[in-house]
Formats: C-alpha cells, sequence, structure tokens
C-alpha cells in the first residue's frame, strides 16, 4: 500500500518510518512524503493514482490541508483515494469543512501511531 504523507512538519518523516519500520520493511507499506499543498499534488500526479491513502495535515502554511483535499476529491475520482485528515487542534469548524469537502477520516496530533495502524489494517 502506498500513502502519501502531507505535513509541513520536516519530521514527520522520522516518525512515520520509525513507527512504520516492520511495515516498510516486509513491504507491506511505501509512504512517500511531501511538505505542502503544492508538493503533494506534484507528487500525485507523479505517482498516476498509485496512491491508496492520502493522509494531510490541515494547518499548512501557502495551501492547507482543506484547499488540497478539495482538490484531490475533484481531480482525483478514478479510483478515489482515501484522505485521512490530521490536526493538532480540535476545531470543529475544520472538521466539519473536512467533512463537507469528502475527508474520509480523522487524526488529532500528536498522532497514535497504534490507531493509525489498526486503522489501516482494518481498512486494508
Amino acid at each position: 500500500m502506498k500513502i502519501l504523507v502531507v505535513d509541513d512538519e520536516q519530521d514527520i518523516r522520522t516518525l512515520f518510518e520509525q513507527r512504520f519500520r516492520k511495515e516498510i520493511r516486509n513491504q507491506e507499506m511505501e509512504f512517500v512524503f511531501a511538505y505542502s499543498g503544492e508538493e503533494a499534488l506534484v507528487c500525485l500526479e507523479q505517482m498516476r493514482h498509485e496512491a491508496v491513502l492520502i493522509l494531510s495535515d490541515i494547518n499548512m502554511p501557502g495551501m492547507s490541508g482543506l484547499v488540497l483535499l478539495g482538490k484531490i476529491k475533484q481531480e482525483y475520482k478514478m479510483p478515489p483515494p482515501v484522505v485521512m485528515m490530521i490536526t493538532a487542534y480540535g476545531n470543529s469548524e475544520n472538521l466539519q469543512a473536512a467533512k463537507e469537502l469528502g475527508a474520509d477520516d480523522f487524526l488529532t496530533k500528536p498522532i497514535d501511531f497504534n490507531s493509525l495502524k489498526e486503522k489501516l489494517k482494518a481498512k486494508y
């Protein structure tokens, strides 16, 4: 399973690589990282619908995760990737906007990697 992680925090890559070391080594999961919404769209275009799941931060400079979510849901319909939004703030306005734009699930920071692994195993 190929997963695109979008977050402006550079250390997110290290966290995912540490927490999913076994799954990466066993080639069960492959992670691609983008550090902005704009970079994520370039990655998606290059991957040609290979991403099964997109994990995107909501609050990023430049293109927000909500704008990115809207673009993904409009432009990548076949097959539609699953998009999980990540937020440090339990802001009900952001969560409602993400739901309206088609977010499939939500995670809060700091990410509970055990919970994320369980969600991934249950869905995929």
